[in-house]
């Protein structure tokens, strides 16, 4: 056979054989009379698998151009140029062809086994049930009766809870924003997933921190965007690095985490925000500040946001009620120039026709309420328990084995671990013992990290869970 495979081709094997096969038949090199070549002969000849055939074949049966009978081989469809053939699509190809990416396979992985009751989970980036405020949302619905129209309504969310966040980041974040300048959105990853999708496109580079939780979004790929990295020391990226980036890529956008970082902790140093700004300013980069963590600082004290500085309307602000409320409540939102907004608007109308009226309605209750302080208070007080029993945790049972700096807020913690292991190796060992944890590669990091997430794990499990994942480490190393 005089044709060849093009090993270096991003297509599959078996998709060039079997586009080659489908050629054929088309072009009469491949008589209707005759055989096609069997699985063994024609591996040999091209020199694969026997695998890779059996996946040619796959694909040209599913598309009715070949049938396959146990023990007769392959021949070309009778009815190849008919109607009356059954077909069944090739949903293997047709998942491969998509342009949405799926989630990376770790993360796969741990959302499936956390799902079982025995697994300590030490890996979901969410508040527990015991920190949700269900008592207060109960009271909600019992004293003030939900009276609001259930149609569509304004298309960029509800025009008393985008008057109330107004105040809210006004009264905690200190800025200030008008409700007009503001789209509610389902939780802080569709505000992403808008931002890159109407005002990126295929082929811009962007700049993201290392590690960063961007990096476990596919959305990103999927996007086709070029992906750069800035690195994260124990005070945020070094500003430096994003003039670096901009003069050798010429990046088009930052995506920050600026408070209490995920998964490292750390948050960006006021000297670097002003000066990471001024870049933004003098080069004309837009800045995509994603702040879930900064009312749960553990001193209590405001932590200034990127935005809350923003004097020329550079940064698109994005937060959410998932860390600080509840995650099932799929309030989030995203502040920047008024005509931006309205982009973003336009394009989730196009999604979802707006955001239920439901959950705006109870965000709106919840945020208004005298109730909001006492719970952040408490929340506080709570995640700052489960940071200095996790600190206890890791000190009793990983004390020579991890490194790690103590976050200061937020709800994860981040350790590198100072013997070699096989990721993979470690994440199944701890799943059989029963505790979940997230590796550091999901984070665009080199090898040797992983992240606690004390915020989903229960207090009195916090310690069984670092203990089982001791033990699984014991058996990794060791071997």
């Amino acid at each position: 056979m005089e044709w060849k495979l093009d090993r270096t081709s991003k297509k599959p094997l078996y998709k060039q054989i079997a586009d080659f096969i489908e050629q054929g038949i088309l072009t009469g090199m491949f008589s209707q009379d005759s055989m096609l070549p069997s699985e063994r002969i024609l591996a040999k000849e091209l020199g694969v698998n026997r695998s890779t055939i059996v996946s040619a074949y796959d694909e040209l049966q599913s598309l009715g151009i070949v049938e396959r009978k146990k023990g007769s081989g392959t021949r070309i469809s009778t009815d190849i140029w008919g109607v009356s053939h059954k077909r069944i699509p090739n949903w293997g190809r047709y998942m491969e062809d998509g342009s949405f990416l799926p989630n990376l396979p770790f993360v796969r992985r741990i959302r499936t086994e956390t799902r079982k009751h025995n697994i300590i989970n030490l890996s979901s980036g969410e508040l527990s049930p015991s920190l949700w405020p269900n008592e207060q949302f109960r009271t909600i619905f019992t004293e003030h009766p939900f009276m609001e129209p259930l149609g569509y309504d304004h298309p960029m969310g509800n025009a008393s809870l985008r008057e109330t966040i107004s105040a809210h980041v006004k009264e905690y974040r200190n800025i200030n924003t008008s409700s007009s300048s503001m789209l509610i959105t389902s939780g802080a990853q569709q505000a992403l997933h808008l931002i890159v999708q109407c005002l990126l496109k295929p082929g811009d580079a962007i700049a993201i921190e290392d590690p960063s939780y961007f990096y476990s979004l596919p959305l990103l790929q999927s996007a086709g965007l070029k992906v750069y990295y800035l690195p994260v020391d124990q005070h945020g990226i070094n500003p430096d690095d994003v003039e670096k980036l901009y003069k050798k890529h010429r990046i088009k956008m930052i995506f920050l985490n600026t408070s209490h970082q995920n998964p490292t902790g750390a948050s960006l140093h006021p000297s670097r925000q002003k000066k990471i700004l001024e870049i933004s300013s003098e080069l004309g980069i837009p800045i995509v500040e994603d702040d879930p963590y900064s009312l749960i600082s553990f001193d209590g004290e405001k932590v200034s946001t990127l935005k809350s500085m923003d004097e020329s309307g550079n940064v698109l602000y994005i937060s959410s009620l998932s860390k600080i409320v509840a995650s099932g409540l799929r309030i989030g939102w995203v502040i920047g120039p008024s005509k931006v907004i309205n982009r973003l608007a336009d394009a989730k109308q196009q999604v979802d026709f707006g955001h239920s009226i439901f959950p705006q309605w109870a965000a709106d209750e919840f945020l208004k309420d005298p109730y909001f302080d006492a719970h952040i208070s408490m929340l506080r007080d709570e995640l700052k328990k489960r940071r200095d029993e996790i600190i206890r945790s890791l000190e009793v049972y990983l004390d020579e084995e991890v490194e790690f700096i103590p976050p200061k807020g937020g709800i994860h913690i981040w350790c590198r671990v100072k013997s070699a292991f096989n990721e993979s190796q470690l994440l199944e060992e701890s799943m059989k013992k029963g505790v979940s944890f997230v590796p550091g590669s999901v984070f665009g990091s080199g090898k040797g990290y992983v992240r606690f997430t004390y915020g989903r794990g229960e207090t009195n499990l916090i310690q069984e869970g670092i203990s089982r994942f001791a033990d699984a480490l014991k058996v990794c190393t060791r071997q």
